[in-house]
């Protein structure tokens, strides 16, 4: 009998390969090779564990693209950001993005407005957090003073991030608690904190935790008044991470951004409402003089003369592409356009969940298209058994507590992104009330919870 030859890949069917049958290696590098299209199954089917991602309304990160989009990306994977001298277009394309957000932002042109891409608004913050610090430890040299205790005013409601930063470029935190009533900050409780060794103070366009946008022109108001009356200098950083690129579409005179004098930079997220696939992040200064020049490094071993502000080094170049495309393809009516579908969407969407009887607005919507929502009454239940039992239907509904001073209450948030259709809407309102009514049947015994005895927050 002729002995048989080894078995042609391109014939074998994918799943009657060895490797289908016998278990990979989790935590060692095998010893041999696979095909690629075993390689490309086993990790594509592992990955069917994970979550759908446009299910996801716990993320403000987009999910879907134009396959455009996706394409002109995917062509601009290996392109590193940072090497300028040999992608000079990309360079250009970043450039006109810094910009197109600028002026966005109302930034003028006699300022010579500045800025730069980043992986996202983390990376963002850290810079405008460096440059803040950097510039008041120069004023202070300037008047001979010691520059050892620099502190930072911001809301207890700020993304983590601000919490790194402190931590990291040790700066003091000086926190304003949010209310059990009230989930932003006032102007009143930032100027009380100002001081000579303030480096600055962050208004949130947007919020994390409810959605919602904090006072910035009073805030700002408040604070050139302090300046004024105690001779400082205390500048305000908007961290417009969720909001940037829906205020001027849906709030168009709302005044938050450079046109109020004393906001000498923002961050907002292009893989949030910048509707990029994740990572991108924009870092943006009124004008050059608000951007210390010793942050600035230059290199030339890539070739040419290159200045670099970042905390990341080598990124691709595809999400500043994406980004670009999105310029290109939507303009100032297609976001206009896509961010009054999402506002009306979660409008809809929180009026008919406020309907339902047991629940309570924090948020609704309004803002951006992002709302917050808790129990009216104790229960059986919680939040956290509303958030479990939607995932087992395939949705994601955050349940968390609120920051410190406001941490009894337990709500659920609902952010809703491009993708999100009002037919989506009405099978996620289908889904809620069936919990509902399951939990009112049959509600769950949590630990330590006799019998009989209703669930407080």
């Amino acid at each position: 009998m002729p002995k048989m030859s080894k078995p042609d890949s391109f014939l074998t069917p994918t799943y009657g390969a060895r490797r289908m049958r016998d278990p990979i290696p989790k935590d060692h590098l095998p010893e041999g090779d696979l095909d690629p299209q075993v390689a490309y199954q086993l990790i594509h089917d592992e990955l069917m564990m994970d979550g759908n991602a446009r299910l996801n309304l716990a993320t403000f990160v987009t999910t879907w693209m134009d396959s455009e989009a996706r394409a002109l990306m995917a062509e601009t994977f290996d392109k590193n950001m940072i090497d300028k001298d040999e992608y000079p277009q990309t360079a250009e394309i970043e450039r006109r993005c810094v910009q197109i957000i600028a002026h966005l932002f109302h930034a003028q042109d006699q300022e010579k407005p500045i800025g730069v891409s980043a992986i996202g608004s983390s990376e963002a913050v850290m810079l405008a957090g460096m440059a803040m610090k950097w510039r008041w430890r120069a004023w202070r040299k300037s008047q001979g003073k010691a520059s050892d205790r620099p502190n930072l005013i911001l809301g207890s409601n700020v993304q983590v991030v601000w919490e790194k930063f402190c931590r990291y470029w040790d700066v003091e935190p000086r926190y304003i608690r949010i209310q059990e009533d009230r989930y932003v900050i006032s102007p009143e409780e930032v100027t009380a904190r100002m001081d000579e060794n303030s480096i600055g103070a962050v208004a949130i366009l947007g919020t994390t935790f409810t959605g919602e946008f904090e006072p910035v022109r009073a805030i700002h108001d408040a604070m050139v008044a302090e300046n004024e009356k105690r001779g400082l200098q205390v500048p305000l950083h908007v961290d417009a991470a969720s909001g940037g690129f829906v205020a001027p579409f849906l709030h168009p005179d709302l005044e938050w951004d450079f046109r109020l004098p004393n906001v000498v930079s923002i961050n907002v997220s292009g893989h949030k409402y910048g509707l990029v696939y994740p990572g991108i992040g924009w870092a943006v200064w009124r004008g050059q003089a608000y951007l210390p020049e010793d942050l600035i490094f230059h290199v030339n071993y890539l070739g040419g003369d290159m200045p670099t502000f970042t905390l990341n080094f080598s990124r691709p170049g595809n999400q500043v592409v994406g980004q670009y495309y999105n310029f290109l393809r939507l303009g100032r009516a297609g976001y206009t356009r896509i961010m009054q579908n999402l506002q009306q969407i979660a409008l809809w969407l929180s009026d008919n969940i406020a309907k339902m009887g047991p629940f309570t607005l924090l948020s609704d919507g309004k803002s951006i298209p992002v709302f917050a929502f808790r129990l009216r009454d104790a229960t059986h239940f919680s939040v956290y058994d509303i958030s479990e039992r939607l995932k087992m239907r395939g949705w994601q509904v955050p349940a968390y507590t609120l920051p410190q001073a406001a941490e009894n209450l337990a709500v659920l948030r609902i952010v809703l992104r491009e993708g999100f259709s009002r037919d989506m809407g009405e099978i996620l309102l289908r889904d809620l009330r069936n919990v509902l009514e399951e939990l009112k049947n049959d509600p769950p015994r949590h630990p330590k919870e006799p019998a009989g005895v209703p669930f407080h927050h």
